[in-house]
């Protein structure tokens, strides 16, 4: 999945959270009211209400909202099944790539119809992705869609993607979501009403959004892949990971997602369970350059064989995870196993890295170089318990070897100005290729814009194997890409890579039809454990 330039909103302050609770009954209740009601005979017919950390900044995918699918709204001309395998959605096959790798054809499914009765049109396609190539339009797509040549529609069901050179993975790109063209005409895109008021063709129609609470959906009973099987979907926005916990115990939730720790105590818990989903999700130190202490690379690679991997997995993850060495996961076919490291921590071998380089032991304890102390600051957002701990298992490490490391949670809004100078507590990842991710956080192309690339790391090596990835449809070309790729970063280590996650969801036991798929770092409203919430019932 492509990234944002700023991580999913978080709710500003706790009180906001509080105060949801005491208006969720009300909501659930104005919910069911507004919602269709499904079909007699349908058994578990009800609402369901889902809990997550992150709230969208708009809900329209041309600026950012569910670009990888499952985003509950819209459908994609393709979407992904249980195993993230390419299925067709609004296109009625998978689309077909010509010899050359550079046209790329897709064929409408037939009948499918907007949220306000409006038929789909290969029209209301090339108006999306021409959208996300206007330069007027601020979204941060456009750098994954840069192959894109133009977009056509040659006749109503058919739409002809033309690439200025063959980019393998861009059949996956197909699954954001498709706008009505007619929806944006004599408008700004950047600040149309559709952005917190869409129409699309996915299971659930839009009701309400009521920013810092929740989003409320309904059932949409003309869907083209059939009818929900529940009258609708309410996504509670709680960010504060114990405000969260505490509503779930208090039985709000049908189904949320929880720290490990805080999901643990669920687990003996009558008529709840917890799934530990597999993911593509990584945590890691992110290394500014712009910092004289964490650009120093001796600093960085200590550091990099300071920290133990394996106690994080075991302590802070309660097991629901596994060390991470670089940002490609391992059940990856693109995954690099020379880059794997020592789970547990080698405080020798970093003492002597810094040794070796001329950070020597100051007489409080903190290493010195040049009259500067190893000494910086490690940023995490305040209301992400698990950031929290790993930040602090960082600093523990960290001084075993001599460097001081000042843990600071704040806001996002508080981190965003301070992320070229000072190290952050970050989290990326994708299951799928791995260009969507690691392009933009590692191209210096992207240095220091937002959080793309915040600490502004620069390597021509690096450059030219990310480039070559995106420019070689030969999978055994791309391979090696990506191996020399993820051989440079671990030789710069402008990040630390600590550890990838198991998602934890608790769910209660009344709730069926649930189906567990690897997910990404981004999946909140989109691409959670409720990717397919359409099929899941509640047992009254």
């Amino acid at each position: 999945m492509g990234i944002r330039p700023m991580p999913v909103r978080v709710a500003a302050v706790l009180a906001a959270a509080l105060l949801a609770a005491a208006l969720l009954a009300a909501a659930l209740l104005a919910a069911a009211c507004s919602s269709p009601t499904a079909s007699t005979g349908t058994s578990g017919a009800g609402t369901v209400v889902v809990a997550t950390a992150g709230e969208p900044d708009t809900l329209n995918p041309v600026l950012n909202y569910g670009v990888d699918g499952a985003s509950l709204i819209f459908d994609g001309l393709v979407a992904r099944d249980a195993r993230n395998q390419l299925v067709p959605a609004l296109a009625r096959e998978l689309p077909t790539v010509s010899a050359d790798g550079k046209t790329v054809t897709a064929k409408l499914r037939e009948g499918v119809r907007f949220h306000d009765g409006s038929p789909l049109t290969a029209q209301d396609v090339v108006f999306t992705y021409q959208a996300v190539l206007d330069p007027r339009v601020d979204s941060t797509l456009r750098s994954d869609l840069d192959m894109l040549a133009s977009v056509a529609a040659p006749d109503p069901a058919t739409v002809v993607f033309t690439l200025k050179y063959a980019y393998a993975p861009f059949p996956q790109r197909l699954a954001l979501g498709i706008v009505p063209a007619k929806a944006f005409a004599g408008q700004d895109v950047n600040k149309a009403a559709f952005n917190r008021k869409p129409v699309g063709t996915g299971p659930y129609r839009f009701t309400s959004w009521t920013p810092g609470d929740r989003l409320v959906l309904a059932a949409n009973e003309a869907y083209w892949d059939g009818k929900p099987a529940n009258s609708g979907v309410v996504v509670a926005f709680v960010a504060d990971d114990n405000v969260r916990a505490q509503r779930t115990r208090a039985g709000e939730f049908d189904a949320a997602e929880l720290a490990p720790k805080l999901a643990s105590g669920f687990e003996s818990r009558d008529g709840y369970r917890v799934h530990k989903v597999p993911t593509a999700d990584y945590r890691g130190v992110m290394l500014p350059m712009g910092n004289p202490v964490t650009a120093d690379l001796a600093i960085r690679r200590a550091l990099n064989v300071a920290v133990d991997r394996q106690a994080m997995v075991t302590g802070v993850l309660g097991g629901a995870g596994e060390p991470a060495f670089g940002p490609v996961p391992p059940t990856s076919e693109y995954a690099e196993p020379s880059i794997v490291g020592k789970p547990a921590a080698d405080t020798a071998a970093a003492t002597a890295a810094l040794d070796a380089a001329g950070w020597k032991p100051g007489p409080d304890g903190i290493r010195v170089k040049d009259g500067r102390q190893a000494a910086f600051t490690i940023l995490y957002p305040a209301t992400d318990s698990l950031r929290k701990e790993l930040a602090l298992a960082v600093v523990a490490d960290a001084k075993k070897v001599g460097i001081t490391v000042t843990p600071e949670g704040l806001t996002w809004d508080a981190i965003t100005p301070r992320m070229k100078t000072d190290a952050l507590i970050m989290g990326y990842g994708t299951p799928y290729d791995p260009d969507f991710v690691s392009y933009k956080l590692f191209s210096s192309a992207f240095a220091g814009q937002g959080f793309f690339n915040p600490g502004s790391y620069r390597s021509a090596v690096t450059d030219a194997a990310l480039q070559a990835g995106r420019d070689n449809a030969d999978p055994a070309a791309r391979k090696a890409a990506y191996a020399t790729f993820q051989k440079q970063l671990a030789a710069d280590v402008p990040w630390v890579f600590l550890t990838y996650l198991q998602h934890t969801y608790v769910l209660k036991d009344s709730v069926t039809g649930v189906t567990p798929r690897v997910e990404p770092h981004e999946h909140d409203v989109a691409n959670s454990i409720w990717w397919n919430v359409h099929t899941w019932t509640k047992k009254s």
